[in-house]
């Protein structure tokens, strides 16, 4: 018997046509926040799945903001599950600007354009967090669909961390890199340099 850790007045399901093509769209209620897993294919019970597990970041993903990736990462996810055949990107709400929220997030914006300050740094100036995002969420609607191990489309080797500590055995990672613009170079640096990231494609400060 599948694994839940959900009430069933907590998720609901349907399909969702896109432009790629058909996913199982499946909305979760977790933790005071709402998110989404759009599963293409046939995943329950299957080993080594195609995974992306996808912070919320609404200018980004939305607007194609071109100071981050997130836009890029996002596309390109979808595409390579498409690609593959079958996969799940979990869609984590409560995670903008790592976690401290759509206001805060603009205000450090305003710090790095006028200040110089990086992402990181543009936080902590307001006395707020790094980063404080939360992956439980993402492995109990792993765990929800069946998903026995994961191919974790990430750069970050803290996300493989997380969900191995909450219970989703990550069988591999799988780079997930989108090309640096003159806009998000700098924030690109700051996540290869100060926060671990795996960013082989992104240059060297001049």
């Amino acid at each position: 018997m599948r694994e839940t850790a959900f009430d069933d007045e907590d998720v609901a399901e349907s399909d969702l046509v896109t432009r790629r093509g058909t996913f199982r769209a499946v909305a979760f209620r977790d933790g005071g926040h709402e998110h989404l897993a759009l599963v293409h294919g046939r995943p329950a019970g299957c080993e080594d799945v195609l995974v992306r597990v996808h912070s919320e970041c609404l200018t980004g993903d939305l607007f194609g903001a071109l100071r981050c990736e997130c836009g890029d990462q996002l596309g390109a996810a979808l595409d390579r599950i498409v690609a593959e055949g079958g996969g799940v990107l979990v869609y984590l709400r409560g995670h903008e600007g790592r976690g401290i929220g759509l206001v805060a997030k603009v205000r450090t914006h305003v710090l790095q354009d006028e200040q110089g300050l990086d992402t990181l740094d543009s936080a902590t100036a307001l006395g707020l967090p790094v980063d404080v995002r939360d992956y439980a969420p993402a492995a109990r609607v792993l765990r929800h669909l069946g998903v026995s191990s994961v191919r974790l489309m990430s750069n970050n080797p803290d996300k493989v961390l997380a969900l191995r500590a909450n219970g989703v055995e990550v069988s591999a990672r799988v780079p997930h890199l989108a090309p640096p613009n003159p806009h998000n170079v700098g924030y690109l640096i700051a996540k290869r340099d100060r926060l671990g990231h795996d960013l082989p494609q992104v240059p060297d400060p001049a």
